[in-house]
């Protein structure tokens, strides 16, 4: 009797630890449903915007990607970071765009489209081609910087709320604008007022890549935006304003992008995205505890690249 009390007992704990181990798992893209054995897993590649879109508030004025010498080098980036073996790769690009996207995407695979100069043709799709990808991802949520009515904001909605640099400049909070990065180069400004750094240096595109990448450099990026949220003055918060609704919400989309691409476990997500999203979307991942991430550091070697460039 004792003996049969003891299996009993020991079934149980089994079937506990299973049932405890499997309702871990679960399908992230519809929050349950089919249960996953493992996490999909994630490479986030920060980037200059390489096609010069000017977009940003300081803008790092890249030469001419469709330059021979340039590439090469994309070719030899292109090849190292092939090893990660990505299953879908994700552009920052509104998913508004995604069928002009494929469009241009399935002409290229087919010999009818040239690759533009932006990093999502010329790594995105590049890399895509050589896995064999039949198409790529559209992840971004860009929208609202347009100041246009999104579904959030509507048409009168006063965007001084969210203006902190037109307040900086008002109230003498200048200072606490992001300031011009440490890379060397001649400031200039364009007639509608957008600020250039054109770098002193030729680097190479790895060096580049692997200097975007660097966490030292993605926490200095994060840091920016947070003094910049210190703007205002009394009961107004154009600084938290934009950071909170604006830049924070972005890159909570950007994420909720992600899971909504992701189909299993065996998921290998490359994101090729500009340099200041890393760290808040690396977060988003991270705290989510749905995905493994990995470091495209892993992958990019300059030493690498030299000896080939030159055999």
């Amino acid at each position: 009797m004792q003996g049969k009390l003891c299996l009993i007992i020991l079934l149980a704990a089994v079937l506990f630890i299973v049932g405890t181990a499997t309702s871990n798992n679960y399908d992230i893209s519809t929050g349950g449903g089919k249960r996953m054995t493992q996490k999909p897993t994630i490479m986030i590649l920060g980037s200059e915007h390489l096609s010069n879109p000017g977009m940003d508030g300081i803008n790092t004025k890249m030469d001419d990607v469709l330059a021979p010498k340039r590439q090469r080098e994309i070719q030899q980036l292109v090849e190292q970071l092939k090893a990660f073996q990505p299953t879908k790769i994700a552009l920052e690009v509104d998913p508004r765009f995604d069928a002009k996207i494929n469009t241009n995407y399935q002409g290229y695979l087919e010999g009818t489209y040239q690759l533009k100069r932006g990093e999502g043709d010329q790594i995105g799709f590049r890399l895509a081609k050589q896995i064999g990808h039949s198409k790529v991802y559209c992840v971004d949520f860009f929208r609202n910087y347009s100041r246009e009515p999104d579904g959030l904001y509507p048409k009168n909605f006063d965007w001084d709320l969210v203006d902190s640099y037109k307040f900086a400049k008002a109230y003498n909070q200048e200072h606490l604008l992001s300031p011009l990065p440490v890379t060397e180069g001649k400031i200039i400004k364009d007639k509608d007022g957008t600020t250039w750094i054109e770098p002193e240096k030729y680097e190479p595109i790895i060096d580049m890549y692997i200097r975007l990448n660097e966490p030292e450099g993605r926490l200095a990026d994060h840091q920016q935006y947070l003094r910049s949220a210190r703007i205002g003055l009394g009961d107004q918060y154009p600084g938290a304003n934009w950071v909170g609704h604006l830049w924070y919400t972005r890159n909570l989309k950007i994420f909720a992008n992600l899971t909504r691409i992701t189909e299993s476990a065996d998921d290998r997500i490359m994101l090729i995205i500009g340099a200041g999203h890393v760290y808040l979307v690396q977060q988003y991942l991270e705290e989510s505890g749905d995905y493994i991430l990995e470091s495209p550091l892993k992958y990019l070697n300059a030493d690498d690249a030299e000896k080939s460039s030159s055999e």
